[in-house]
């Protein structure tokens, strides 16, 4: 993809950041996911006082994508202060379709963005294969 289409997936990230529902962590993340076919799909945490029903953003963007027929992916953006990393459970979700996916780091008070590959972020993935190996 171009460098004009990836600083529109950032946008859209940080523009999905906006719609956040932090109350409790104040912590705003925005995601945006897009799918091989250029389609674009945008996410943003949203929190529960029952804290282990909060949903991350990358989950949000990929359901929202997979809920309308897309799965494969070649890159996703994460909006959030201080340009972290997927957690893990949104690297082991995003790798279940896209083990090659790029992924762009961004802090929105920053203009720099990050790029890592899933594969560096998640070395010896769980996958299908390994459902089938023997101990």
């Amino acid at each position: 993809m171009s460098e004009g289409a990836d600083k529109d997936l950032v946008q859209a990230a940080r523009d999905a950041r906006e719609h956040a529902y932090a109350p409790y962590s104040g912590f705003q993340v925005g995601s945006a996911l897009r799918a091989r076919s250029g389609r674009i799909f945008t996410g943003c945490n949203v929190e529960n006082s029952s804290y282990g029903l909060t949903i991350c953003s990358e989950r949000v963007a990929l359901s929202k994508a997979v809920s309308e027929g897309e799965s494969e992916f070649d890159a996703i953006v994460v909006c959030a202060p201080g340009a972290p990393a997927p957690c893990g459970a949104c690297r082991q979700v995003l790798y279940e379709f896209s083990p090659e996916l790029v992924v762009f780091l961004v802090d929105p008070q920053k203009d720099a963005v990050g790029r890592v590959s899933l594969k560096q972020l998640l070395p010896s993935a769980f996958d299908g294969s390994s459902l089938s190996s023997t101990c």
